[in-house]
Parts: structure tokens; C-alpha cells; sequence
């Protein structure tokens, strides 16, 4: 096994690697360290929890020198504002020793902060494609001195619609850059974007989304419905000692809520939740709550599935099955980390077996399952998304049909009319060729009279 000690990199970045406590490259890190010192356009296919971060970040540190120089020489994309909060933290770790200043810039917050920030100089800027492009267009940040534009979770970043945003980007940045790509799956998507932007690209591919991790061990239950899942998982929880941090990875945000509305009776003081529709404030606490221990549990989305690193989770539960199987190896990354023993467990109704069958082919295995525990209750309440559809939302009792009822009669000839609008607009306008108004009643006399 090789160490950091065969990477040529100065003794300020070993320093920095040393307080880390890191002794043995992961094989991304081992693998991409040569090519991306090359100056090749890269692209990395590496399975969440690899150390992808590390992978690029130590060669593009290792080769930036000191300069006083106003404008960033490095840009860095990522999907979502927790990942750019990350990423700069981890920057800032690897390069305690050394002189870089980074700087990260997203949405939510104040834009005239990151413009003074931006201000007074950064070598390095971490940014979501939003704001970036919105610093660009106002001419706060200038992206000529770019020398190394690095695009993390790529995949993730095209399935959120930031397209657009990236291929303008390119079109502004300079021509003489070297390219870096890191993503956990590689899609159409992102072969048409090497296709048209980069030339002569390098693939490093290790742990591909797909293959199963060895250290994580998966089961499943079979659950009727909402608040079956909810009984399940209460039950679950419970044991504190087994369940010591859990991530609970539902499908919306309207979802999320319920089920956290719903555990909270059990687990208020051990409890968050995070989704899009939070603020930023609250999410990024609830973040930090939850990676530091204070917060046992966390209901999220999957906005939370992908790029953050946070430590010691001991389960991944799938409240509801994911409709892409990629999304499925996501989530379950966020446990057995850095070769720690992880668990994940699945919950899917009848409906839900469907997508279970494709995480499973994509797998090429068979997820273990397990019969409900006796002492889970079958619940009869319906979630809002599994009623019935009522055909008068303000009428419970009264529901769609889609036979024709004894007292059905169709419309009598009178009320079979077509509405034509008003009569004195109609005649009018057939008598006169054209409506008759105030400002037109001269010209209507003049036709009337040929």
C-alpha cells in the first residue's frame, strides 16, 4: 500500500496532512494525484465516501504559488450551498501551512458580502453555478486568470438544471485551462459536455456507483404504507445504543416534514430535518447539530445524499425507496466511511418494489429482507399522498367516480347551447364587419352607407 510519503508535495502540505491524521491515499487520491499534476483534463468516476475532495485539491494546491494577484486562479463548482460551506473548511485544513486564500460564494445569503469579499483578493473560489454566474454577469468577480476550473458532482449539477449556467461559464473563462470533472456516476449528459468543451480528457474510474459497498450491510422491509414506515422506524429507533446516528433519507420536502412532525412526538430533543425550503441558516446548523452528536437523528431530502462528508453515521434508513437506483448508492455512502462498518436499511410499499428491483440489478445482488418486528402496529391512517382522490376537496365524504350514477340524464337541447357571448357584440359585429366602439362609430357609418 502506498503513503503520502511517495507524493511529491512540500512539507507544508505534509504538515497539513499529518494534523490530519491521514497516512494512506485512497485509490482516487492515489490515482488522480499524477494525472491532474500532468495539467490533463481529468475525469474522475469515484463512488461517494472515496475522498474526492482530497483527490483533486492536494495536486492543484501542491502546484499553486504564492501570488498577491487579485483575481482567483482556481474555480471550483459544486451542486449545493452546504458542499460549498464543506469544501472551503477542507481547503482550508489541507492548506493550514501554506499562504492560499479561498474564498465560497452561493446563494441565500447576502451578495454584496461575497462581493467584498471577492474584493480584496482570492487564489481560490468555491461557488454554486447560481451565484457565480450572477458575481460574473455583474462584473464583481473576473474569471480571466482562471488556470484550473475543477466541476465536483458534475452529475448532480446537470440533474439540477445548472446546464445553462455551466455552459456560459465556459464560454467565459479562458481557453488555456486545465479541466477537472469528479462525479459518482458517468451519464449522456456528461459525455456530450467533454464532447463539446474539453479536449483529450483522462478517465480515472474507481468504486463506480453500482458496486456495493463491502463495509455497509443492507436489509429491507416490505411496509403497507406512510405510517406503517413511521411505526417501523419509531420502533427501530428506540435503541439508542444500536441506532447511535441516524440519517433518514425521504423522498420530498412535504414528506420530510410529515415524518419529522411525526418522530418529534418520540425524539424532540434528538431530532432535525433538512430540505431546500429551509434557510440557509437553519440548515447549516442543523448540519453541524447533527455531525457534532447533538442530534441524533436527521430527516432529509436528497439534497443531503451527495458530496457531504459527515462522520460516524451508523444508519442510512430509506424511508422511501429512490425512483433512480444511482440515488440509492448515494445514500447509502453516507454510512461506512473512511472503512468504518455501516448499515442501511430500506423501507418500500408494493409500489415501491419496482424501483427495489432495479436497485438490486444494478447492485447485481439481492438486498436482505426481513419480516416486520412483532411489536410493529399496521397503520390504517392514509398520508395525504396515498387517499383516495376526492373530486370536492372540501367534501371528504364525497369521492370521484368513474361509473355513471341511475339519476345521470345528459343536458337538455336548451342548455346544450354553446356560449357565443353577448348578443349585442355578435350582431353587431356581423352587421358592421367589425365592433362597434365609440372611436369607430363615424367609420361604421361611412361602410354602412357603400
Amino acid at each position: 500500500m502506498s503513503s503520502f510519503d511517495d507524493f511529491k508535495i512540500s512539507k507544508q502540505l505534509r504538515y497539513g496532512i499529518d494534523d490530519l491524521g491521514y497516512s494512506n491515499p485512497t485509490p482516487i487520491q492515489e490515482q488522480a494525484f499524477p494525472v491532474v499534476m500532468s495539467g490533463k483534463d481529468v475525469i474522475g468516476i469515484a463512488q461517494t465516501g472515496t475522498g474526492k475532495t482530497f483527490a483533486y485539491m492536494l495536486p492543484i494546491l501542491q502546484d499553486l504559488t504564492f501570488s498577491k494577484q487579485k483575481h482567483p486562479r482556481v474555480l471550483l463548482l459544486v451542486p449545493t450551498r452546504e458542499l460549498v460551506v464543506q469544501v472551503v473548511e477542507e481547503i482550508e485544513k489541507f492548506s493550514k501551512y501554506l499562504s492560499n486564500r479561498v474564498v465560497g460564494v452561493y446563494g441565500g445569503t447576502n451578495i454584496n458580502n461575497q462581493k467584498s469579499q471577492l474584493a480584496l483578493g482570492q487564489d481560490i473560489v468555491v461557488a454554486t453555478p447560481g451565484r457565480l454566474y450572477d458575481l460574473v454577469l455583474c462584473r464583481a468577480m473576473q474569471l480571466k486568470s482562471i488556470k484550473k476550473l475543477v466541476i465536483d458532482e458534475v452529475d448532480v449539477m446537470l440533474d439540477l438544471g445548472f446546464r445553462f449556467q455551466l455552459t456560459n461559464i465556459f464560454d467565459l473563462l479562458p481557453k488555456n485551462r486545465q479541466n477537472i470533472m469528479f462525479s459518482a456516476t458517468m451519464t449522456d449528459a456528461i459525455e456530450e459536455l467533454i464532447v463539446q468543451f474539453f479536449t483529450g480528457v483522462e478517465k480515472i474510474s474507481v468504486a463506480v456507483s453500482g458496486t456495493p459497498l463491502e463495509n455497509i450491510s443492507q436489509t429491507s422491509y416490505a411496509v403497507p404504507n406512510f405510517f406503517t414506515k413511521v411505526n417501523v422506524v419509531v420502533e427501530l429507533l428506540k435503541d439508542a445504543e444500536e441506532f447511535k446516528k441516524v440519517l433518514i433519507f425521504v423522498g420530498n420536502k412535504k414528506r420530510a416534514d410529515l415524518l419529522f412532525s411525526e418522530l418529534e412526538e418520540f425524539f424532540s430533543e434528538e431530532i432535525c430535518v433538512i430540505h431546500s425550503n429551509k434557510t440557509q441558516n437553519y440548515r447549516l446548523r442543523s448540519i453541524r447539530q447533527f455531525d457534532e452528536g447533538k442530534n441524533r437523528i436527521l430527516v432529509t431530502t436528497d439534497v443531503m445524499a451527495r458530496g457531504l462528508d459527515l462522520d460516524k453515521i451508523s444508519h442510512v434508513i430509506n424511508f422511501d425507496t429512490p425512483t433512480f437506483p444511482e440515488n440509492y448508492m448515494h445514500r447509502i455512502g453516507r454510512t461506512g466511511r473512511a472503512e468504518e462498518k455501516g448499515k442501511s436499511i430500506l423501507l418500500y410499499t408494493e409500489d415501491e418494489n419496482v424501483h427495489k428491483l432495479s436497485i438490486e440489478k444494478l447492485m447485481d445482488m439481492q438486498i436482505d429482507e426481513r419480516p416486520l418486528p412483532e411489536s410493529v402496529a399496521i397503520a390504517t391512517k392514509l398520508s395525504p399522498e396515498e387517499q383516495p382522490f376526492v373530486a370536492e376537496p372540501n367534501n371528504p365524504h364525497k369521492q370521484i367516480s368513474e361509473e355513471r350514477g341511475d339519476s345521470f340524464h345528459e343536458k337538455s337541447k336548451k342548455n346544450s347551447k354553446i356560449n357565443q357571448g353577448g348578443s349585442y357584440k355578435r350582431i353587431i359585429k356581423k352587421k358592421y364587419k367589425k365592433p362597434k366602439t365609440k372611436g369607430d362609430k363615424n367609420y361604421n357609418k361611412r361602410n354602412k352607407r357603400k
